[in-house]
């Protein structure tokens, strides 16, 4: 493709081009080996691009975007105003603009985003509509995996699953959009048919300064003219400045608060809940859900919502919606068949800690023992906030590490311990995160629940930059083999 037809989906950005040329690749990592690519100078938190530019035409870029022109190095360069709105659009045109064969939907919010996502998904495959997926967990096409790297991929890789998901013939694809990625403009220049704002709270507060700051780059979702129609949670404190800012189509959902759709005659028990889902203040529809806790009754209403706002028919929504047995890493009960229940959960804020503690407790009728730790090089001052909600609802904590990365794990558990020491709560303190879930399953008897909380559907540690393998789900298997080898002492 012409450096110049690139430079054309870019123009709000472009402010020279010094010549054309073929590019056969697009790549923002210099060691990557192309010919005749097109590299892109990003600037981040912690590397420069144009810094690695000549690395990047030694293993064969032909050309460069960049934000301030090098001229020791003699290839074609593009000149931006904004490198990462600019490399979006770039990408999209380089991918033949697939995201306009399919209609998107985007879900974002605090929490919620993966179950919804996954419960969206279902709906509109029951409507007999073949359906991407793009989030947290990877990325799906039908019921075909592939990995991806972050919530929201950067624009390379987005770009690259929609041309994928396109070609595969998907109609619709469902994607979480993170702050991050909105903050990032990684998705400058899509437009999604419906997008969902789930709730607001603590997180992410490494990256943002301030909650109003957070919340100003979830509202630019639905301000800047790249959602049709919206849903909203109605009960969500957030919610009220969003809706007020709204110049779209919207349905609101709730239990709490007035909304268009709500939850009524909610049963909560310990193989799901049951709920009526009531629109308009007219039709009810009995649903019974396979998913466990409160919050997974706002799921279910926001997929619901989002696929009202498609025009899909509630007799449609409903089954759907009742199929989804569960979502990987979140609130997702292990198969152990022991007397006592293992539960994943990806967990990792505030409030999500304190929803699925609620839930649990919900239905257990022994002890509650969570396992779990705060990621380093992220929000510090959520930690105490976690350890007094552990502190104040769990029978048992045991405070482990979760993603160190760079930081001293026991710097981090020290912190969490600033939190749990007022509430007089018990707990342990077990920093190889191994140890910790083998005695948590060592002393839980019959009718406890043990919560492993923060990891979810994450497959690996990471410790000092390095990603070291940490499946929870095959370590609860290995620990159960071995308790009946008689190789571990098991309670």
């Amino acid at each position: 493709m012409k450096l110049s037809l690139l430079a054309k989906a870019a123009a709000p950005y472009v402010i020279s081009l010094s010549e054309d040329r073929e590019v056969s690749a697009v790549s923002a990592d210099s060691r990557l080996k192309t010919d005749g690519g097109l590299f892109f100078c990003i600037k981040g938190a912690r590397t420069d691009g144009h810094e690695h530019a000549g690395e990047a035409v030694k293993n064969g870029a032909a050309a460069l975007m960049v934000t301030e022109l090098l001229p020791d190095i003699p290839v074609p360069q593009m000149l931006v105003s904004d490198g990462r709105a600019a490399m979006a659009l770039i990408t999209r045109a380089y991918y033949g603009f697939a995201d306009e064969k399919m209609k998107l939907v985007g879900i974002t919010g605090t929490k919620g985003k993966t179950t919804t996502s996954y419960l969206v998904k279902a709906v509109l495959e029951n409507a007999g509509f073949k359906c991407g997926l793009i989030g947290t967990t990877g990325n799906m096409i039908g019921d075909q995996w592939t990995d991806s790297t972050l919530t929201t991929p950067d624009p390379i890789e987005l770009h690259r699953a929609l041309r994928m998901m396109a070609d595969a013939g998907c109609e619709y694809v469902v994607m979480e959009v993170s702050a991050h990625a909105l903050a990032m403009h990684r998705l400058e220049g899509l437009v999604f048919e419906a997008g969902c704002f789930t709730n607001l709270s603590q997180d992410h507060l490494d990256f943002f300064p301030t909650m109003d700051e957070y919340f100003k780059a979830k509202l630019s979702f639905f301000t800047s003219g790249s959602v049709r129609n919206a849903a909203v949670s109605s009960d969500d404190p957030w919610s009220k400045g969003l809706l007020e800012a709204l110049l779209i189509p919207r349905i609101t959902y709730g239990i709490a608060v007035n909304a268009d759709i709500f939850a009524r005659n909610i049963d909560i028990h310990e193989d799901g809940v049951a709920f009526s889902l009531v629109l308009w203040n007219d039709r009810q529809y009995p649903v019974r859900l396979r998913l466990m806790g409160m919050f997974n009754i706002y799921n279910a209403l926001a997929a619901a919502a989002i696929c009202l706002s498609l025009g899909v028919a509630p007799e449609v929504i409903c089954p759907a919606l009742e199929s989804v047995a569960s979502v990987p890493g979140r609130a997702e009960l292990l198969d152990t068949h022991t007397a006592y229940k293992v539960i994943l959960d990806y967990s990792h804020s505030p409030d999500a800690m304190e929803n699925i503690l609620s839930a649990v407790k919900e239905f257990t009728r022994g002890r509650v023992i969570i396992v779990f730790g705060c990621g380093g090089d992220r929000d510090h001052a959520k930690r105490p906030i976690m350890g007094a909600i552990a502190g104040r609802m769990a029978d048992l904590s045991i405070l482990t590490s979760d993603n160190p990365r760079n930081e001293d794990p026991m710097e981090i558990l020290q912190a969490i311990e600033k939190g749990i020491k007022p509430t007089g709560g018990a707990y342990e303190v077990i920093e190889n995160r191994r140890d910790a879930i083998r005695r948590a399953m060592q002393i839980a008897k019959e009718g406890d629940v043990v919560l492993l909380a923060g990891k979810g559907h994450e497959t690996y540690q990471e410790i000092l930059g390095i990603k070291r393998p940490f499946n929870e789900k095959q370590i609860v298997q290995e620990l159960l083999i071995a308790f009946s080898q008689g190789g571990e002492h098991h309670a």
